[in-house]
């Protein structure tokens, strides 16, 4: 598939109204891998690679934070100049949201997010992108000079008075740190504090899901009555299996997230960036029989079992 196209609908729901694609710490430097061994480019090259080669129809990209790991105003532009040509071919906006290792006048001035402060280079980073009646809200929770997450009262205020009209299909709240328990202590250290603040603001609004990043692992759970979901870093994944005194990175286990918003729903699902050994294919063909024949028949061609599937 080369060019964006509707899926087939052979079941009981309709497709998607949205489909975003949710990317997580990117951690680009101006030059040279992470840490000497981590090659964040390839991470970030496999992800678009796959979301443009897949034909899927993106609505947006959500980057939730640690778009780079020192601010350095060359890799914010590293960044755009990668991220940018692949959402203009697809037709995607782009969402990007700080995190604890960025900086917000180099990211202001090489990502252009407009938002609420644009004009104060070091306000916090707060936007609202609406997509055919979809808002997706971008929260910075940045503590300059630190690496755990923190909401001022003015960024509340500012987000009741956003929520205080409902979007049309509802909203997605984007941030990096995300208000929801983890299992490693030492990340507990860096999380987002007064979490009972930004859940008096989001409680009965019209979000529908909160979008995470800064774990560097996939999780979800709820948050004042919303679905969480957190997508793994691109560049290098936490170990929640390791010891459980220790901190552990690894090269592995990088992912992105798809976010299917329906009428009624929405649904996280975890892509990984290298696609593996095809063991199985159904491919063009087969969707093309597929879609010759009504339900019964689909069912009886593809769901009977026969003989040598047992």
């Amino acid at each position: 598939m080369t060019e964006a196209a509707l899926p087939p609908q052979f079941g009981q729901y309709p497709a998607p109204g949205h489909v975003i694609a949710h990317l997580s710490d990117t951690h680009f430097l101006s030059d040279g891998p992470l840490y000497g061994t981590v090659d964040t480019d390839t991470g970030l090259a496999a992800a678009l690679q796959r979301l443009e080669a897949s034909g899927i129809r993106l609505d947006a990209f959500v980057f939730t934070g640690d778009i780079t790991d020192r601010g350095e105003a060359a890799a914010y532009e590293r960044v755009r100049s990668v991220v940018g040509p692949v959402a203009e071919r697809i037709g995607a906006e782009i969402v990007w949201v700080m995190g604890n290792h960025d900086e917000r006048m180099p990211f202001r001035a090489a990502l252009r997010p407009g938002g609420v402060h644009a004009s104060d280079p070091v306000a916090p980073v707060d936007s609202v992108t609406t997509v055919r009646g979809l808002r997706i809200i971008a929260l910075d929770t940045s503590v300059p000079g630190y690496h755990h997450g923190a909401i001022d009262d003015a960024q509340l205020e500012w987000l009741a008075e956003v929520l205080a009209e409902p979007a049309e299909h509802g909203s997605l709240l984007a941030l990096h740190h995300p208000p929801i328990p983890t299992p490693i202590g030492a990340m507990q250290i860096l999380e987002l504090e007064r979490q009972d603040r930004l859940a008096a603001v989001v409680a009965g609004s019209d979000i529908r899901a909160i979008l995470g990043g800064h774990l560097h692992y996939a999780s979800t759970s709820l948050f004042a009555g919303i679905p969480v979901s957190v997508a793994a870093a691109t560049c290098y994944t936490m170990d929640l299996a390791a010891p459980v005194d220790e901190l552990v990175g690894a090269d592995a286990g990088q992912s992105l997230n798809l976010v299917h918003v329906y009428g009624d729903r929405v649904v996280h699902s975890v892509v990984p960036l290298t696609s593996g050994r095809v063991v199985t294919r159904f491919g063009a063909d087969f969707t093309a029989a597929m879609s010759e024949l009504d339900a019964a028949g689909r069912r009886d061609a593809f769901s009977r079992q026969r003989p040598a599937d047992v």
